[in-house]
């Protein structure tokens, strides 16, 4: 392997990213810096990122959850509270663009390695933190969990049927949603930088990014007042859209207006409910609700799920079969957009960011555990002309 200062193609080519991130969040991020062409030093810890054994399954002893989220990195480990380790960074960050990192806050400040010293040291860096509820404030400090950050940021309470209990989402939307917003923080710092020639601090917290996805709930709340309730599958402002039974499979039905209504009543062969006066505005749907869900109910029993879906597609209603996994994956459209990634016995999901002049590549596979350290240390030492 050989390593120069821009060897990658794509958006971000000659963009140099330290991730010394762990678990999710900051991984996802710097996986999509990476896709696009950022050359990624991923430094774990001497013990290593702990997903690596969150398993199984396994591939070669690396965990697939590991496996998902650090393609196009190379993989480096330090000890940061050792003077070596943290003298290493700072050469790392010497012509370095990009600082991601996971640590609770206080971390990297006891290592000497704070904000105000990176920035003092290396101020055309952009220094992304990625933690759970920010430096400061009631919780500030605090370490931070998806699932945690699901329950106490409202995530919860209108997840789930309303007859149930609260229920987490059933993927770490927080860490993930935590992982883009930090990737786009990134990229507006970037683009400022230009202008001023100079870094800046990004504070990324799941708390606020939790926060960020209560829409129409928040504003739910704000205009009526009311505490928003769970609703099982259907929308709390929309009706029909929801999942409905068919002899075949589960449909989910988007109807967004009255005439994707009326052209829903007709495929389905009864267009007395685009007339029915319960049923002659989205309001009028929401108001008789169960009574328009009973109709429908009778109505798809004799539909296979997936037909229908297509024929409402094609018609301009949206609606889709309620797939597993497998089913999505091995789905002919999957493929025709490219969105898995085979090399040998690495399977991914690709990246849905499509771009035409520079699009996301496949550059490095997912690193074994320190698998390029002494190379890069090689490399750093070797003088630069």
């Amino acid at each position: 392997m050989t390593i120069t200062e821009k060897n990658s193609s794509g958006a971000l080519a000659g963009c140099k990213v330290i991730d010394l991130s762990r678990v999710l969040g900051g991984p996802y991020c710097t996986q999509i810096l990476g896709d696009h062409g950022a050359e990624v030093f991923k430094v774990e810890p001497p013990s290593g990122d702990e997903t690596r054994g969150w398993g199984p399954p396994f591939l070669d002893g690396t965990a697939s959850y590991f496996i998902g989220v650090n393609r196009n990195k190379y993989g480096l480990s330090l000890d940061l509270s050792q003077p070596d380790g943290q003298a290493f960074l700072k050469n790392l960050l010497q012509d370095a663009d990009v600082l991601v990192e996971n640590f609770k806050p206080g971390t990297l400040e006891k290592w000497g390695l704070g904000v105000d010293v990176l920035q003092a040291q290396f101020p055309r860096l952009v220094h992304c933190r990625i933690s759970g509820f920010g430096a400061d404030g009631p919780l500030g400090g605090l370490p931070g969990y998806d699932a945690c950050a699901q329950a106490m940021c409202g995530l919860m309470s209108v997840n789930g049927e309303g007859d149930g209990e609260p229920t987490r989402v059933g993927l770490p939307v927080v860490d993930m949603v935590t992982g883009l917003n930090a990737a786009l923080a990134i990229l507006l710092a970037i683009n400022e930088r230009h202008a001023s020639g100079k870094g800046q601090f990004l504070d990324i917290t799941l708390f606020d990014c939790a926060i960020s996805l209560l829409h129409p709930h928040a504003a739910n709340y704000f205009y009526s007042g009311k505490v928003p309730e769970r609703t099982g599958n259907a929308h709390p402002n929309i009706s029909p859209y929801d999942s409905f039974p068919t002899a075949e499979g589960e449909i989910f039905l988007a109807v967004g207006n009255n005439r994707q209504f009326e052209i829903m009543a007709g495929v389905l062969g009864c267009p007395e409910l685009a007339s029915d006066p319960r049923f002659g505005t989205n309001a009028d749907r929401l108001i008789n609700r169960a009574a328009l869900r009973a109709m429908l109910v009778q109505q798809l029993s004799g539909h296979v799920a997936a037909d229908l879906a297509q024929r409402l597609l094609q018609k301009g209603v949206p609606a889709a079969p309620v797939l597993n996994v497998e089913q999505l994956l091995q789905h002919p459209h999957t493929r025709h957009r490219n969105m898995v990634l085979e090399q040998g016995a690495y399977k991914a999901i690709a990246s849905p960011i499509k771009l035409s002049r520079t699009p996301a590549t496949l550059r490095r596979l997912p690193p074994d555990f320190s698998e390029h350290t002494e190379v890069v240390r090689a490399w750093l030492e070797k003088p630069k002309h």
